[in-house]
């Protein structure tokens, strides 16, 4: 429990938190039910990446989330200080054009995962405030229908990161 009570204090509070060296920890069920907090839904993966340029005003964060509720949950907002604005987006092929839209709320059946990844559904980050450095973190909250509101520090890869350098992995990835 040593990475769970470290990771409480760099995050404060949340369902799946991360400490400086990008390991993760699960906060005890009845840690946050004493708080009024659902641990439903849970992070257990994320990656941002790095700006390709120093003047770039949008980036893309990408997530895992797990629902081990009996029932489905919606994520209905993503938020972060570091852009002005933060959609969920999904990538999808049109002929030979690959183009990006909104997904609007997304639904995360009971005992299910939700990967977020590069070429798919991602947090589109728009109106970066500055730009993403590889090294560095940023803060998403995630708003869920029930589970409610969870922040995450997110971990910045570099331009090129992919689904193997999450970051936010048990191994440090």
């Amino acid at each position: 429990h040593a990475l769970v009570q470290e990771s409480v204090s760099f995050h404060k509070l949340g369902l799946v938190v991360i400490d400086e060296q990008h390991r993760f920890g699960v906060i005890e069920r009845q840690t946050l039910m004493g708080k009024g907090v659902r641990p439903d839904v849970m992070v257990m993966t994320a990656f941002a990446r790095a700006s390709a340029t120093p003047v770039a005003k949008s980036g893309a964060a990408y997530v895992t989330l797990m629902n081990h509720g009996a029932e489905p949950d919606r994520l209905v907002a993503v938020v972060t200080p570091a852009a002005n604005a933060a959609e969920l987006h999904v990538t999808k092929m049109d002929g030979d054009i690959m183009k990006m839209e909104a997904a609007g709320i997304v639904e995360i059946a009971p005992n299910a995962t939700l990967e977020m990844t590069p070429g798919g559904l991602h947090i589109m980050l728009m109106g970066l405030k500055q730009p993403l450095k590889e090294g560095g973190t940023i803060d998403i909250t995630f708003t869920f229908e029930k589970a409610g509101e969870v922040t995450v520090q997110v971990p910045v890869g570099s331009a090129a990161a992919g689904e193997h350098a999450h970051g936010a992995t048990s191994s440090g990835g």
